[in-house]
Formats: structure tokens, C-alpha cells, sequence
């Protein structure tokens, strides 16, 4: 077959276009290859730049200031076992390890309660930076050191000398966390000042009673008195001074106010030997705080011949503040006592830092707190002070024509809490640990104990006001004396037992003690629901063991949902649509267990949410609704009034209670709907409700794939479970356990630790995030204080 000349041509130039794309072929793989080996070259490098930052775990360090030798004992979950000849060194060393694994975090702690944000950040941190200004936790702290014992400065002192060490070896060598890069800046030398702002700042991270008040006023302000009432835990026992609609804006005061997260609590409970395997008491302790990466807590173990302790601390403080040692165990949860008053101040028109106080215009404090701002000009910021304490309304501008609000609040007032901390540590038995406790004034927590002699004790300790006239549910007049405190519940009056009949203690931030006890502590307690379900547990068990203790930290058990859902069901028995019933009827099997792989707990929790909503969210701002720390025992209350027959004009003016559930109800399957189709059979509580444990700076893109170093990945439980994993509005668990601590003091050098998810703050330690998975699925690792393997490096003078 021949081939016509057009068509010799055709091929003949086919010949030479097959070359030329061989040759491209070849160019683009070049290209590639070399591309590749670039990317690959660069990940070495920034694997290689970021690896340099890891702290030394083996071999020697010099550091000066010591006075002997100190052992440094990395276990295989990263917590450090320090071994000393004497407590300056003991505390030094602890500053060192602290500032090798944490000092971003400490560094950023010291900064977010000092104000001092915006210097390293820029102005989007300036609101942040004015309201802890104002609060004042900095000036706070720098009067408490005062406070402190000789042998508490000391500690301090050591502590800070360790950090040092450490950031002048930074200065050295260079190899700065990769946070102070990104950044752009090096941290400060650390000072005892340092150690007792973040103790400062956890008294506020453990909330208060201010943000209730403020809303309680602005209720009254804002809707009738029968309305307003409706939201309040009680109705006041006296009544409530009620300023005029136009002299105060609650809504302006405190639109952009830092607020600490609602469910800040834990669990906590102690059961004696007669309940126990072993004979010999048992005791637990899981504090909510927020989950993030670092942890908030640090573990450690510290051994010096007066002491040999073990347990958890905030990165940046010395000594153990929640653990055991050789012969007692104790854990903490919160109290929260109203400790906090907002006092209405009048303020003098022609004199703005003059305030009316029984008949007379009193000069105010005026405190000079300028504010850095990176690449900006410094704010000229000011504080005013009066007797009462700093004006809190006017941090975001003037929010009342002559009328301020002033927080009162006991964490403002010099205190010793570290002293407290360290002769813990040493306590042998009961009467030495409550002595300890005596320096213990803010925040006020429930310490539950347990000694290897047998006894087990509680006490509500803490520095909690008692009042002239009030109750703590409303701002007060701050212009006359009848609304002071005149003091403080005795220590010795204090809410305490020990060796209870029951065998057992718990608490979870519930009601601390009946109505007849003769002091007033709180208006607001967390919903009942975890110490329900513990106690539940504890008295059905006469031969607990560790794993029973961490089956309980773990416990899915939903008894709000055991509560409500019945009784919903009953409601909505007359329901149409197809999509109610048939969420009804998933919820009516429902074993009411929070369960990652069920959608029950995807409908409930998400209808629950919805109520709300529904009843609130039209009638009150986002902002001023974020002070309402009460909602959720609230909302409940309201439902149990509505299914009493008895509904209150929340309930009322949105069409009765039938129509509230209904309501939401559609609102819940249509969110779900979109969240995870259309099939509900296949919903799934843990596709919606996840942990992740962000860091800080993963807010910006994309650091979030160098510091989040897995994706957020499902876990069961919610808000109200023993278990406990609040999340925000987009699903992701932001809040739970952030330690979860069990020994059986059978064996006081051994205990069961979580800390979620790691011991180390640098991205490239084996100790970053190997406790994420742990946290999920409840397993825990076991800490020894006798002989302890791993790691060995050797501090020397």
C-alpha cells in the first residue's frame, strides 16, 4: 500500500514531534525529580531546624547556681523524675526541666494574665491585653510576694534561677523553640512575680460569680421583673437595688470581657478501705480545664531529703500542687463560691476620679498600665481603683453617664497560695495537710485526702466573704458601707468531714452542704448530673479497685438525657412528622450511654442546645448571653417547671413547652441532616464530636499542620458525663479532663496519671502528642517514685 505525498509528509513530520515530546517528557520528569529533592531537602531542613530545639535528656549540663548534683529521670511518658541533696537545688532543677519542655507555654501564661499579649502578637490581642490589665492579676501577684515566708521566697527564687539557666543557654547556643521564631521575639528573664501571676490567673481560669451578676442586672434592666426572675437561680432573698435603664449598659461594658469557660469543674471522690479491694483507701481526681496543646498541666516527681512528691503543677510554678506523696494522696475540685461582688459606683460628673461613698466624693487610685502594641503605637491605657476594687465596666470605653461597676474579688488581695502548695507536699497525715491548707485562700476548691493510715477527709477551703447585707445575686450600692464584707468563714467553720459512714466522699462541683449550714457560699452550682452518676457507681461497689476508679473517670453515662428524655417523649407523643417520630423512637431505644458511634447522643445533646436557642437566643445578645455562666442549670430548671404544669414567660411566650421541644427538635435534625445526611440511622455522636488538643498558634494557616499534629479524631461523653468532653458549637471537644489521676494507697509509690496529650510543648519530642490516643480511650500510664527507668541527665553545679 503506498503512501501519497501529503501523506509522507504528515508522517515524516510526525517523526520529529516525537522527539520533541520525548525530550519534554524528559524535562518535566528532570523537573519533578529535581523539584522533589528540593521539597524533601527543605522538609529535612525544617525537620532538622526544628529538632534542634529538643531539650538535652541524657549526659551533663553545668548549671551555675547549683549547689550539688541533681538527677533528672525521664521516664517513658515523659515525666521527669528530679532527685536533689537540698531544695534550692531541687527547685532550680525544676525550673530548668519546666522552661526545657514548656517555655513558650510559660512565657505566653505570664503574658495573657499580665496584659502583655499585644507586645509579641499585635493589636488583635490590645482588648485582651486591656481587660487582664484592668482585673490587675500582675499587680495582684507582685503584692503576694510579700506575703511569702523566707523559706517561699526562696522556693521562688530557686524556681526562677532554673528558668534562667535555661533561657541563657537559649541565648548561647541559639535554638529557640520554634515559637520564638515564628514570633519574632526572646522572653524576659523569669521572676518570682511570674511564678504567682499564672497562680493568679488560674484563680480567674476557675471562674467567678461577676459575669452571673452582670447579667442577673442586665435581665433586670432589660425585661419585667417576673421574666427576669425567671432566669435566676432562686428568687432573691432580698430585694434588689435596681438602677435605671440608662445608667448602665451591660451590653457595651462588657462586650468584649475575657470570660473563663462555663464548665470549668472536675471530679473528684475518695473512698475508704472498707469499700476497697485492697483494705486501704482509694482516691481520684480529674480537673476540667481547658485541652489543648500543651497541657495546662506539667507532671513531675521531686525528691530532696525533706520531700518526695509526685503529681501534676501549672508549667511555670514550683512544687506539686495536685499528687501524693509517701504517705498521703489529695485532688481537687472547684468550690465556686461566690467570692466576687460588683459594686455600682457613682461617679462625680465634674470629677470623673471621684466617687460617692457615705456622704462624701472619695478620691480613686489611678493606675498607669501602658500596653505595647508590636509595630504600633504603645496605648495610654489606665486603671481606676476604688475601695472596692478596679472599675471593670469601662476597659472597651465609658459605659454608664455617672455610673461604673468595681469588682471586688478575694484573688485581688495578697495571698500565699505556694506556701500552702509546699508544706502539702511534707503533710504525713490529716492535721498537717488542713494545717497546709490554711494558706490556701484562692481559688477556694474542694480538697478531697486520703492517708495510708486510713483516713479519708474533705474540705471547702479557701477564703470565702461574708457579707453585711446581699446575697451575691445582684450588683450592690457602692456608695454606702451596708453591702461590705465584714470578714471571711472561719477556717474552722469551714464545710469539712472526715471518715464519713458512707465510706466514701465525692464532689463535682455540686451543692457543698445543705441550707442550714449558716454561711452563704454560692447561688450557682453545676448541674447535678456527674455526682449523681459517681455516687450511683460508688454505692453499688463494696471491692473497688484502680481500674473501677478509671472505668468511673471514663464513665458515657447521660443522666440528664436519663431525666428528660422519658418525659420529652410524653410531650411530643401527638407529634406528625415522620423525621420527629422517628428521632423519638432512635432516642427511646437509647441506653442513654454517650457513645461515639450512636446517634443518639448526636440528637439529644444537639436538641438540648437548640432549647436554649430557641427560649434565649432572639431576646438576648450573643455577647451579654455569654456572661449567663448559669445557662444550663437554668434551661433545665425551666423544662422541669414546664413539664411540672408550672411554665414559667420564657417557656410561655414561646408558644409552651410542647412547642419549645418541637421546635428544636426540627432544627436538630435539620443541623444533623446537614452534618452527616439524611440517613439517621448512620449518624454518629463522634462524627460530630471530636479532639484534637490545638495549640495556640494553629489559629493561623497554616501552622496548624506543624503544631495540630493529627486530625480532630472521635471521642464519646459531653458536659454533663462523668467523662467529661464539653465541646463548642462546631463539635470539637475544647474541655474536659485535662488530668486524670487514681492510686490506691496500698501502694504509695506507684499512681495513675493521664495527661492529655503529652508531657513536652516541642512539636518534634516523642512526648508532644503520645497521649492523645490514651486520653480517648482511658488508658493510663503508671508512675513510680522508687527506681524509676528512662532518660538519665545529670545537672551539675
Amino acid at each position: 500500500m503506498k503512501i501519497g505525498k501529503k501523506g509522507l509528509k504528515m508522517a515524516d513530520a510526525a517523526v520529529p514531534q516525537i522527539k520533541t515530546k520525548k525530550k519534554r517528557g524528559k524535562r518535566l520528569l528532570w523537573v519533578l525529580g529535581i523539584a522533589a529533592v528540593l521539597l524533601l531537602a527543605a522538609f529535612a531542613g525544617a525537620n532538622f531546624y526544628l529538632a534542634r530545639s529538643l531539650p538535652v535528656t541524657k549526659g551533663e549540663i553545668g548549671l551555675q547556681g547549683l549547689l550539688g548534683s541533681v538527677t533528672v529521670i525521664r521516664d517513658s511518658s515523659g515525666v521527669p523524675h528530679l532527685k536533689a541533696k537540698n531544695e534550692h537545688d531541687l527547685f532550680m532543677a525544676q525550673g530548668y526541666i519546666q522552661a526545657q519542655d514548656r517555655l513558650f507555654q510559660m512565657d505566653l501564661s505570664r503574658r495573657q494574665a499580665s496584659g502583655r499579649l499585644s507586645e509579641v502578637i499585635g493589636d488583635k490581642t490590645a482588648e485582651n491585653d486591656k481587660f487582664f490589665r484592668t482585673l490587675g492579676l500582675r499587680r495582684a501577684a507582685e503584692s503576694s510576694y510579700k506575703q511569702y515566708s523566707p523559706k517561699g521566697k526562696e522556693a521562688l527564687q530557686s524556681f526562677s534561677e532554673g528558668v534562667n539557666a535555661y533561657i541563657k543557654e537559649l541565648k548561647e547556643n541559639g535554638k529557640w523553640p520554634v515559637e520564638f521564631k515564628l514570633l519574632g521575639y526572646k522572653p524576659e528573664p523569669w521572676t518570682p512575680a511570674d511564678c504567682l501571676t499564672i497562680g493568679k490567673y488560674m484563680a480567674f481560669d476557675l471562674g467567678g460569680n461577676w459575669e452571673d451578676q452582670a447579667f442577673r442586672q442586665y435581665l433586670l434592666q432589660t425585661f419585667p421583673k417576673n421574666k427576669a426572675y425567671d432566669l435566676f437561680p432562686s428568687y432573691p432573698r432580698s430585694a434588689p437595688y435596681i438602677i435605671g435603664k440608662s445608667e448602665l449598659n451591660i451590653e457595651k461594658s462588657f462586650a468584649h470581657a475575657v470570660t473563663p469557660f462555663e464548665y470549668n469543674g472536675s471530679n473528684n471522690w475518695v473512698v475508704s478501705g472498707q469499700k476497697t479491694a485492697s483494705k486501704k483507701p482509694l482516691l481520684s481526681d480529674d480537673p476540667h480545664l481547658g485541652l489543648a496543646t500543651p497541657s495546662i498541666w506539667y507532671q513531675m516527681h521531686l525528691e530532696a531529703p525533706s520531700v518526695n512528691v509526685s503529681g501534676v503543677i501549672f508549667a511555670g510554678v514550683p512544687g506539686i500542687i495536685l499528687g501524693h506523696n509517701e504517705n498521703i494522696a489529695w485532688g481537687v475540685t472547684n468550690t465556686g463560691p461566690d467570692v466576687q461582688d460588683l459594686y455600682i459606683e457613682r461617679r462625680n460628673p465634674v470629677r470623673k476620679n471621684e466617687f460617692y461613698y457615705k456622704g462624701k466624693w472619695e478620691k480613686a487610685s489611678i493606675v498607669s498600665e501602658p500596653i505595647k502594641i508590636k509595630d504600633k503605637k504603645t496605648i495610654d491605657y489606665k486603671v481606676t481603683v476604688t475601695r472596692h476594687g478596679p472599675v471593670i465596666s469601662e476597659f472597651a470605653g465609658e459605659s454608664g453617664k455617672n455610673t461604673v461597676l468595681a469588682l471586688r474579688w478575694t484573688a485581688l488581695d495578697p495571698s500565699s497560695e505556694l506556701e500552702a502548695v509546699l508544706k502539702m507536699n511534707k503533710a504525713k497525715d490529716w492535721n498537717s495537710f488542713e494545717k497546709a491548707l490554711l494558706k490556701f485562700e484562692t481559688p477556694a476548691q474542694n480538697f478531697v485526702f486520703a492517708s495510708k493510715d486510713g483516713t479519708i477527709a474533705y474540705k471547702a477551703n479557701g477564703k470565702i466573704p461574708i457579707r453585711k447585707k446581699g446575697d451575691s445575686m445582684l450588683p450592690v450600692p457602692g456608695w454606702t458601707d451596708e453591702y461590705e464584707w465584714k470578714g471571711y468563714i472561719p477556717f474552722n467553720e469551714l464545710p469539712k468531714t472526715v471518715n464519713p459512714s458512707e465510706g466514701f466522699i465525692s464532689t463535682a462541683n455540686n451543692k457543698v452542704i445543705s441550707d442550714d449550714y449558716p454561711y452563704h457560699i454560692s447561688n450557682n452550682w453545676a448541674q447535678p448530673y456527674r455526682q449523681m452518676r459517681i455516687q450511683e457507681v460508688l454505692k453499688a461497689n463494696d471491692h473497688l479497685t484502680v481500674k473501677d476508679m478509671e472505668n468511673l473517670q471514663m464513665d458515657q453515662m447521660n443522666l440528664q438525657a436519663r431525666e428528660f428524655v422519658p418525659q420529652f417523649g410524653k410531650e411530643l407523643k401527638h407529634i406528625k412528622s415522620s423525621r420527629d417520630k422517628q428521632a423519638l423512637a432512635i432516642l427511646k431505644d437509647w441506653n442513654f450511654i454517650d457513645s461515639k458511634d450512636s446517634p443518639a447522643p448526636l440528637i439529644f445533646n444537639l436538641w438540648m442546645q437548640n432549647i436554649s436557642d430557641v427560649l434565649l437566643s432572639k431576646q438576648i445578645p450573643e455577647d451579654t448571653l455569654k456572661l449567663f455562666k448559669g445557662k444550663k442549670q437554668a434551661v433545665d430548671e425551666l423544662l422541669r417547671r414546664g413539664l411540672e404544669g408550672k411554665p414559667g414567660p420564657w417557656v410561655k411566650e414561646a408558644g409552651g413547652l410542647g412547642k419549645v421541644l418541637e421546635l428544636s427538635l426540627e432544627k436538630t435534625i435539620k443541623q444533623a441532616g446537614k452534618l452527616q445526611g439524611e440517613k439517621m440511622e448512620d449518624w454518629k455522636w463522634g462524627d460530630y464530636h471530636q479532639i484534637q488538643f490545638t495549640h495556640p498558634l494553629s489559629s493561623v494557616a497554616p501552622l496548624n499542620l506543624l503544631f495540630n499534629r493529627e486530625a480532630p479524631f472521635p471521642v464519646g461523653g459531653s458536659s454533663v458525663t462523668v467523662q467529661a468532653a464539653a465541646f463548642t458549637e462546631e463539635g470539637i471537644v475544647n474541655h474536659g479532663g485535662s488530668w486524670r489521676f487514681v492510686i490506691d494507697l496500698s501502694h504509695m509509690d506507684e499512681a495513675y496519671h493521664l495527661v492529655g496529650p503529652g508531657q513536652s510543648g516541642n512539636v518534634k519530642s516523642r512526648w508532644y502528642h503520645d497521649q492523645m490516643d490514651d486520653w480517648a480511650n482511658g488508658t493510663y500510664h503508671k508512675t513510680i517514685l522508687k527506681n524509676p527507668k528512662g532518660d538519665i541527665l545529670t545537672l551539675k553545679p
